[in-house]
């Protein structure tokens, strides 16, 4: 995805990284609809889905998906998120997280979007994004109208 945004430049995104608990999922479950939206993106982007696990459900239900996933290894999760991000090469992601340990990563990608849902959002994860969305699905929306993207990023 190719987007040109008055005074924050022209950006070429290549990866969605995504956080599971709280963003794709909610209490471990894939939220209804998501299977067949990141199947469906995952012809534009190469995704991922980097988490803590805290539920321990995120292989089950992500299984036989065109994703990635990253079940976190270290004890400082939030810098390992954020140094993942850097690996993949800041300038060409979006990621989107909720939680304290998303904030790094919110802030280190080209767009940070955190997601406030059922399970909330940390003030960080919102301090550090550069949109803040009620829902997942919100965030699928603004793929398919990349002019909603454009503009609520133009400065």
């Amino acid at each position: 995805m190719k987007l040109s945004i008055k005074n924050f430049g022209d950006i070429y995104i290549k990866y969605l990284v995504f956080d599971y608990n709280g963003t794709l999922a909610i209490d471990g479950h894939l939220i209804d609809g998501i299977k067949d939206l990141l199947i469906k993106y995952s012809n534009k982007f190469d995704i991922y889905v980097i988490t803590s696990d805290t539920n321990g459900s995120a292989a089950k239900y992500l299984s036989n998906l065109p994703i990635k996933l990253k079940i976190l290894s270290s004890e400082k999760h939030t810098e390992e998120k954020e140094s993942f991000i850097k690996k993949l090469g800041s300038s060409n992601v979006i990621a989107i997280g909720n939680g304290n340990n998303d904030s790094l990563m919110l802030k280190e990608a080209k767009i940070g979007i955190c997601i406030l849902q059922e399970e909330g959002a940390s003030t960080k994860a919102i301090i550090n994004a550069d949109i803040v969305l009620k829902d997942i699905k919100d965030f699928f929306d603004l793929l398919e109208n990349e002019k909603r993207l454009i503009a609520t990023l133009r400065m």
